[in-house]
């Protein structure tokens, strides 16, 4: 399996990454936009725009409409800050925002947690195949459902 060589980022070293690669992208890295981001890397599973608003609105004191979460969050995708699971309506923090690839992500159906991996090799063979197709790929979503090893050990 060819796999993808990228320094993954945690805590405020990943916090410091994203708002690097933020700015490099031409954009602000704000109060807001720092928050939002905490949360989003403060959850163990996927999040929604609504569960982060909820967890702004609690260290603010002040409730943060979800579109605004919204509008950041498509900000941080743009930028390779954050990935939205698709099938969950979600969003996970990249943990290596200075690094642009595509992902695949293995999406527990039990416990809802989603593992990234990268492999290089499947991902060039979709973006080959589609353009085999006569499409052009813009940005695969591979997503894999079914059950994570702590899971499937519990059963």
């Amino acid at each position: 399996m060819a796999a993808h060589d990228h320094q993954e980022h945690h805590g405020t070293d990943l916090a410091e990454a994203a708002e690097r690669a933020l700015v490099k992208a031409g954009e602000q890295w704000t109060p807001m936009r720092a928050q939002v981001f905490a949360a989003l890397s403060g959850f163990r599973k996927p999040a929604s725009a609504y569960d982060i608003a909820e967890a702004v609105s609690k260290s603010q004191d002040r409730r943060v409409a979800a579109n605004s979460v919204y509008r950041i969050l498509d900000l941080f995708v743009g930028a390779n800050l954050a990935r939205r699971v698709e099938s969950a309506n979600a969003y996970v923090a990249n943990a290596h925002p200075d690094c642009l690839h595509d992902c695949i992500f293995l999406v527990c159906d039990a416990c809802g947690v989603t593992t990234h991996i990268d492999d290089d090799a499947i991902t060039r063979r979709v973006r080959a195949a589609a353009r085999g197709a006569g499409f052009q790929p813009v940005r695969p979503v591979i997503e894999v459902r079914g059950t994570c090893a702590a899971c499937a050990g519990a059963s």
